[in-house]
This record gives C-alpha cells, structure tokens and sequence, in this order.
C-alpha cells in the first residue's frame, strides 16, 4: 500500500479514534448566522410575491390588447364576446417600432371574428356592406364624416383582407396559387380612394409582418404537437423510469456483468445508429435536390427539410463514429481501473441495497424543484405584468411629439393632436413610474438569485441525507447488523436540525457566481452587436472562468457536504477537510472516482438511447403497436428530442443516487485507511473484496506514479 502525500502539505491525517463508528450523533448547529440569513431571504422572498401577487395580472402575457389596453375576449369585460385583435394596416407590423415598442403602429381593435371578405371603405361606404365593414372600426364610429376624414382620423382600416386567426390575432390568409401569391382570392386590392394597385406589395409587406411572427408560430406548431402526442411523451418517460429502475435492481445483484453488459450495449447503441445512417445516406443516393449543402439550404423552421439532405446524415454519422471511438480508446486504456471502479461500484449495490429507500429519496428533491420552479416562474411573471398601462403616440410621419405618453380620453382636443393631425394615441406598453415600478428590475433579479439559491439548498439537503445513510452503513463494522435503523430518516432529520446553516451556506456560494454567469450571459447578448473585439474576448475570458469556479464550487461542495453529513462540522472547515483529504489521496481520485463516473456516464447514454431509438421509430411510423397509433406531426423530432431529454433526467435522477454512494464511499475509505491499519487493534471498515481490489490498484498506481517521477 503506499501512503499518499503525509508529509502535512495537504493537512494532517486523520488519528486513530477507537470511539468513532461513522456519522457523528452528539453535534451542534453549524453557521447559524447563514441559517438566519436564509431565513430572513425567505421571508422577503415571500413579500415579494405577495407584493407581485398583489400588483400583476398574468392576462397582459397570455391575452392580446387593443389600442386602448383592453384585453380581448375576456369574461366581465365589453369585449368579452371579442376574442380576435384585428390590425387597421397589418403592413405597418413590419416597423422597426414592433421591435422597439412591441406594438404595431396602428390602431388595433377587438372583433368577433376575422374579415372572411375583401373589401375596401370606398366600396362600403355607399352600400348595404356598411354594416358588415362597420364592426371593424373603432368602437362608436357614426357615418358622418367623408370618406377622406374617416381614413385620415383611423376611424376605419382602408381595406378588409381575408384573415385568419392565429394566436388571437388576425393575419392575412396569404396563400399561392398556380405560383402567385394571393390574399384570399384577389390579385389585386385598392387603397380606399379608389387606387388600384398589386395584391404582392400587400402581401410582400404581410411576409415581413409575419416574418418578425416566424418563431411564434414555430411556437403554436410545437404546441400542436404537444397537445396530441403528451400522452405518448408520457409513456416514453415511464419506460425509461422503468429501464432506469430495472437497471439499478440488476446492478444492486449482478453488478459486474451488469457494467460490462452496459459497456457493450453502449457500442451497439453507437453501432447502429452509424450503420443507420449510412443507410439513410445511401438511401438518399441519385434523389433529387438530396445534394444541396446545409449552408445553401439556410435554416428552415421545418426540420424535416435537413433529413432529406445527404449531407445531414454524413454529419450525423461523423459525430457518433468519433463518440464512438472515444468511448473503445477509454475502454482500451482504462481497463485495469475499470475492474477497480467495478470492485467500488458492487459495494455502493450493497449500500443502496441496504438503504432501498434511497432509491425514492430523488422524487423528493424533484418535487421540492417543482415548487421552487413555479414560485418562481409564477413571481417572474407577476412582476413582469405589474406594470401599468402606458399611451404614447404614434404617427407615420415625422413628427415632433411623436413617442411622448398621452392620454387616450384627452387626446383628441389636445395640442398633440393639432400640432400632428394624422397622430394615434394608443396603448403602447405596460409600464410606471412609481417607487414599485422602479424597482421591478432589482425585484426580478432579487427572484432570480433566490431561484437559484433555493434551488441549491434542495440538492444539498439532497446530497447530505444520502451522504449521511451510506455513511451509516461503510462505517458499521458487522454489515448489516450494526446499520442504524432507518438510516435515511435518521440523516435527513440530522441535517434539517443541525445543519441547515451550512447547507445555506454553501448554496449561496453557488448562487452568487450562477447569478453572476446569467449577468455576463446578458451582457454578453447586448454586445453581440458591438464592434469592440476586446469587450468580445474579456466576455469571453470571464464567461469561462466563472464557468470553471462554478464547477470547482460544486465539486468542493458536493464533498464538504459528506463531511458535513459524517462529522457534523460547519461548512468551511469541512469543505477544507474534504479538500485537503481528496489531495492527499489524488492517485486514487483519479484512479477510482472520476473512472466510475465514466461508468455512469455509460449506464444514461444507454438508457436515453434505447428510449429515443423506440420513440425515432415509433413517431415516424416505422413501428406500429396497433393500426395508426402515432398521432399526425408537423415536427416529429418534438417528442423525440423531449423524450429523449426527460429520460436523461430521470436516469440522472437515479443514477445520481449511485453516484453519491460512490463519492460517499470513496471519501470514507479515504479516512478509513488514514484512522485504520488492518491489524485486530485498528481493523478496516471496508469489506474485504473490497480492501483487497483497491489496495492493490492504488499499490500499482503509486508505483507507477514514482516510476515517472
């Protein structure tokens, strides 16, 4: 056995203590003070929901508004039986003051229902269509004005146009016919005063409209499908929580061979899906259009497009052939360490298998996650509709008072309006100027930072129980007569009751640089634009080092939280004493722990590439469980890729137990071999397989280690 680093530069090692049998009973509270802070940050956290609560209205996101700032079809309201927005002029939503003031600037109205007609306010004025065209202007318009007055006051939009609804708001049905585009059934349209002119500058100027639309109706298509394929997402997740389930039984029992099963299905898993697309390459051999080049093509909100494309498939199959000989040259040259991380990997099975509970311990933290998700989502959201209904004025024209706040009663007898005759006066944004409006920024930052704190102190509370429970069962000298009864319950009330301090601590820590990483984010999309390269590389100089800390902070938090859990100490000196006893040990954290990972690793990629090998088939017809069961898509990657993401979270979920078991179990055999010598006076903790398998690979590391010395 060599002994590592105990020459004190790394701390003093641990004594022989004949009184200590694992996870300390007798312990104090630990950063109390951080314990009251935390306590304190809840409760104004709570304030200001309640302050959120109080002032928001979420209608302002979900619902559109007219140019009064009333919302369109809701109940107790006058356009309650308005559902629709419609646009006087849809060609103006293609201003650059849409992206500026996220208004179109034209008046906008609510409707019962979008024009199925196309007509013009000349044609109307003199004929029995009057009624019709009248309900798309604005609310209490009489006919005692020329045709003239009307379009120059925006009483009434100058043209119908077929439209269809989409998201609670009118847009023109644009469609082609024989190569020409159309709106509706006309080529042509006239401007109100009897011009006739080319239906394309219409529809020319509704593609721009639509286009700064694109990604929200994107959005609707992947709500779609969404809503007729949730219950076959869900399926997909249950069989991946069972596969996970099954996979973490099989390895409680048959951990050798189940890690080795894993390791060659993994290669299949590869296998298949280069040979897969080599065949979807040949395939696609002679078909027209199949050569055109990713970077010709441009990017399509349809996906389906790149899949026709050989190109596409030769980049898939580049990717998994080079993952895949990653994967065989660290097999190759890990293969001693991996019957080491093996020998490790069966004692964490006899732990967990022991403390079967821990298994469910996971759907805690996932549920505890939830609600700090949806408070605060649902603050965020409060907040950002807090705000009160702004009116500003808007004009095509040059003019002086244009962009300036007004009053929509008033405005019709104001200066405003005589110095800007053509000007509308219309709801524009939601905003204030109050002492609460002003500080809405800080207020959203402030629910950000306690997401994030929030969030940490669940997965801490987390690693700490599970540290605690395995800690339990490695240092109970006959396994299993000597474990503690209940031994999860045990540490997750240790934790709550002595340590909660420390684990505030320690996920403020990691709160603080998170917050700064979504700050540089955002400085970071605001200088995209900029032209100054050295701002661009210090951006990107800072963003990486805090990605660093953020993962050094982590990893140090993840072991002072089983030294926590072990000796009961505050968060500062067990994070000190996990360092220091992590760099006295370095040969075998290399040699054991970050090798299991890999193995971890392995086990998910398995897992979420079986699940989204069924679901790519299943959702592209290519397997039936009965006549036409996958339901029409218009993107079939959606469930895909979402199945695909939520069985690595729920493989991550269950693999994250066996790998804090691991961790725990390192750290305490670490200890063990500095307190212990495996005589009878000061006998290992440790079973004996697996004292002799990793003795014996940290003998061999060390030796080698000296040799290259």
């Amino acid at each position: 056995m060599v002994d590592e680093r105990k020459d004190g530069s790394y701390g003093t090692p641990q004594k022989y203590d004949p009184a200590f049998r694992g996870p300390i009973y007798n312990r104090g509270c630990t950063d109390i003070i951080c314990c009251v802070f935390l306590f304190l940050a809840i409760v104004g956290y709570v304030a200001v929901g309640i302050i959120a609560w109080t002032h928001g209205d979420p209608r302002k996101v979900i619902y559109p508004t007219d140019s009064r700032g009333q919302f369109c079809g809701q109940k107790g309201t006058k356009n309650e039986n308005k559902p629709f927005l419609f646009y006087f002029n849809i060609v103006k939503c293609a201003s650059p003051l849409v992206l500026l003031e996220f208004q179109c600037p034209t008046p906008q109205i609510c409707v019962e229902k979008c024009p199925s007609r196309y007509l013009t306010y000349l044609n109307a004025h003199a004929s029995e269509d009057f009624e019709y065209y009248k309900q798309y202007c604005l609310p209490g318009f009489q006919k005692n004005k020329g045709v003239a007055e009307v379009l120059r006051d925006g009483d009434c939009p100058a043209v119908l146009i077929p439209s269809k609804p989409f998201a609670q708001r009118c847009f023109p049905a644009v469609h082609a016919h024989k190569g020409v585009l159309m709106v509706g059934n006309e080529t042509t349209y006239e401007d109100g005063l009897g011009s006739r002119k080319n239906v394309t500058e219409l529809v020319e100027g509704a593609k721009k409209a639509n286009g700064v639309l694109e990604a929200r109706q994107l959005a609707m298509r992947i709500f779609e499908d969404y809503t007729v394929s949730w219950y076959w997402i869900i399926i997909g997740l249950i069989i991946a929580m069972v596969l996970s389930l099954l996979f973490i039984i099989l390895l409680r029992f048959l951990a050798g061979i189940m890690v080795w099963v894993m390791i060659v299905m993994v290669i299949l898993v590869l296998g298949y899906g280069i040979l897969h697309c080599y065949m979807e390459y040949a395939r696609l051999r002679g078909e027209a259009g199949s050569d055109i080049s990713l970077v010709d093509l441009g990017f399509q909100t349809d996906f389906r497009v790149y899949l026709h494309l050989r190109q596409t498939w030769v980049a898939f199959m580049i990717i998994l052939s080079i993952i895949e000989v990653i994967i065989i040259l660290l097999l190759i040259f890990l293969r001693k360490r991996i019957l080491i991380a093996i020998a490790l990997i069966k004692e964490a099975s006899r732990a967990v298998g022991y403390v079967m509970c821990s298994l469910l311990y996971p759907l805690v933290t996932f549920f505890l996650l939830c609600l700090c998700i949806a408070y605060w989502a649902s603050t965020a959201i409060f907040l950002s509709t807090s705000n009160e209904a702004v009116y500003k004025i808007f004009n095509d024209t040059s003019c002086p008072v244009a962009g300036k706040t007004c009053n929509p009663e008033t405005f019709p007898s104001s200066n405003e309006s005589r110095l800007c005759p053509g000007a509308h006066c219309q709801f524009a944004f939601y905003g204030g100027e109050s002492t609460y409006h002003r500080a809405l920024l800080g207020l959203q930052i402030f629910n950000v930072f306690m997401f994030f704190w929030l969030a940490n102190f669940v997965l801490a509370l987390g690693q700490v129980t599970l540290a605690g429970a395995f800690a339990s069962y490695y240092w109970a000298m006959n396994k299993p007569d000597d474990l503690p009864a209940f031994p999860l319950f045990s540490a997750f009330g240790r934790a709550l009751r002595y340590h909660t301090g420390s684990l505030a601590f320690g996920s403020l820590i990691l709160a603080i640089v998170q917050v700064i990483r979504v700050m540089l984010e955002y400085l970071d999309q605001r200088l995209k634009a900029a032209e100054n390269k050295f701002a661009k590389f210090l951006m990107s100089c800072l963003k990486c080092c805090f990605w660093c800390l953020e993962k050094f902070i982590k990893f140090l938090n993840r072991n002072a939280y089983i030294m926590i859990a072990i000796y009961g100490t505050n968060f500062c000196t067990s994070a000190r004493n996990a360092f220091f006893l992590l760099m006295r040990n370095i040969i075998r954290v290399a040699v054991l722990d970050k090798v299991t990972d890999f193995l971890f690793l392995l086990g998910k990629l398995l897992i979420v590439g079986s699940v989204g090998i069924l679901a790519f088939f299943f959702f592209t017809h290519r397997i039936r469980i009965v006549q036409d069961t996958a339901p029409p898509l218009n993107y079939y990657w959606v469930p895909i890729v979402t199945v695909v993401i939520g069985s690595y979270l729920i493989a991550h979920g269950f693999f994250s137990v066996y790998g804090m078991c691991v961790d725990t179990l390192f750290l305490c055999f670490c200890e063990d071999l500095e307190r212990n010598d495996g005589s009878q006076e000061r006998p290992y903790f440790m079973s004996p397989e697996l004292r002799d398998i990793l003795l014996k690979g940290s003998a061999e590391e060390g030796k080698r280690a000296e040799v290259e010395e």
